[in-house]
């Protein structure tokens, strides 16, 4: 049995890594700023603390002596309405980067046996990124560096300072640039959801002969991977001697006006999409619209050769799931608006 942090358990990939790493035996600490929404503490963790991870004081209480691995997925981040606007840049890099600086020496002093760092697709460069039906997200394109938000900046400062600390201090780190994660018990709502809880979410909350809105023209491209798959991927990668950052996505890619008429079509409800982009979607909203780069698309060959497993399941299987699990949060909602 090990003995494991997972920081950032309160969020949607670490309360699924919890139960995952709980169910196969191990001891699971988490440590995060919130509770967890949609799992019990019981199911996710023997221990939960409760703490700011920008505070050094809580990195050193957290990783004690003897753990064998450490997962870091905190961070400050969400969707295109909280990472493209703008208004929290500041906010984004400073917690972002400082957990990681405690985490990091933290992990060096109580000499962790290995550690895991959530990176971001968000990483690439944007010139890689404008032809939404030819991305470069290979590894080896991540240099000369340009992401598109001080978010994909940090995330690319992260992975350099954790490589740092495996050249001077031999941690032993193992890094994954995630390509938009999804599935139930996440965020999916409130503005820090991703593209397909918000679809999913836009579909439920429509009663049939209505139009789901869609930013932007809806061309630009994007994969996703559904947690189950992530999971089992990133578990793969730590059992691996492989160091190198490295994707964990899926290559199936698609529109994000194909995503949304995916949502459609498996709710079977008779609903159209209304593209909201330009001096349309200002007056309406009040600000730009937050759409990032024009394609992005998982490239997996580096992890196929060197872990040797690949993604079982095609996106539409993960969308039937988080439906069905997001339309059941949409009718609790009206319930309980209704009740109050």
């Amino acid at each position: 049995m090990k003995k494991i942090v997972i920081l950032g358990g309160g969020g949607f990939i670490g309360g699924h890594l919890g139960k995952r790493l709980k169910a196969d035996g191990h001891y699971v600490r988490i440590c995060d700023i919130k509770k967890h929404e949609y799992f019990e503490h019981s199911e996710i963790c023997d221990e939960f603390i409760v703490g700011d991870l920008t505070d050094p004081v809580v990195v050193k209480l957290v990783i004690e002596d003897g753990i064998d691995e450490v997962y870091q997925l905190a961070a400050d981040m969400g969707g295109a309405l909280y990472i493209f606007t703008g208004e929290h840049d500041a906010d984004v890099m400073h917690n972002s980067a400082t957990i990681n600086l405690n985490v990091a020496r933290e992990c060096v002093v109580k000499n962790v046996g290995k550690v895991f760092y959530s990176s971001s697709a968000c990483m690439y460069p944007e010139h890689n990124q404008l032809d939404p039906n030819n991305p470069n997200c290979e590894e080896s394109s991540a240099y000369p560096a340009n992401p598109d938000s001080e978010y994909g900046w940090e995330k690319l400062f992260s992975e350099r300072l954790f490589l740092a600390y495996n050249r001077n201090y031999n941690l032993n780190v193992r890094i994954a640039r995630f390509h938009n994660i999804f599935g139930p018990q996440g965020t999916w709502n409130g503005g820090k959801e991703k593209s397909p809880a918000a679809m999913c979410r836009k579909v439920a909350e429509e009663n049939g002969g209505g139009e789901i809105e869609v930013w932007g023209n809806g061309q630009q491209t994007r994969s996703f991977l559904y947690i189950d798959e992530c999971i089992e991927a990133v578990l793969r990668l730590m059992n691996s001697e492989f160091k190198e950052p490295v994707n964990i996505g899926s290559e199936e890619m698609v529109s994000i006006n194909e995503l949304a008429q995916m949502a459609i079509d498996i709710s079977q409800k008779e609903l159209s999409i209304k593209n909201l982009e330009g001096e349309e979607f200002y007056k309406k909203y009040g600000f730009k619209c937050p759409l990032g780069v024009k394609g992005r698309n998982s490239h997996n060959k580096l992890y196929r050769e060197n872990i040797g497993w690949e993604v079982s399941q095609p996106l539409r299987t993960g969308m039937e799931q988080t439906y069905t699990w997001i339309s059941e949060q949409v009718l609790k909602s009206k319930e309980t608006a209704f009740t109050i």
